[in-house]
């Protein structure tokens, strides 16, 4: 190396291994551009999904539901007359429509419940006989 490129280098910062192009004869240094994929660049492996992550994002969901329905219920404060079976009574229109939601909530765990419970039992059944 030449004691010219040595000082060169050394006031404006590049290293001495990268080539100068104000050194005749030097390859110009490549522009990378970000639209080209490279052969040397690697694409950003994505991060992969963890349980807390989707715990996260549960959580988040389960807030703005309650936010809405919390909305939802000081809208619609109105008493209506609801009738069951043998029971009468008079209740605020939102209460009567969270409760009809639960209920139907609660009909569709035990449903998922039950056919989960039964793939479990078919895949055991399976794993035994193999």
């Amino acid at each position: 190396m030449s004691v010219l490129r040595r000082t060169r280098s050394s006031h404006t910062g590049t290293s001495p291994t990268v080539p100068d192009p104000a050194v005749a004869g030097a390859p110009k240094p490549e522009t990378i551009d970000p639209a080209k994929p490279s052969s040397t660049m690697t694409p950003a492996s994505p991060v992969p999904r963890t349980r807390m992550g989707g715990a996260w994002v549960g959580i988040c969901a389960a807030v703005l539901t309650l936010v809405v329905l919390i909305i939802f219920m000081l809208q619609n404060t109105r008493r209506v007359e609801v009738s069951f079976l043998w029971m009468n009574g008079s209740v605020p229109l939102a209460l009567a429509l969270l409760i009809a939601g639960v209920g139907v909530g609660v009909v569709a765990m035990v449903v998922g419940t039950a056919r989960v419970t039964q793939l479990r039992k078919l895949v055991r059944d399976r794993r035994q006989r193999q």
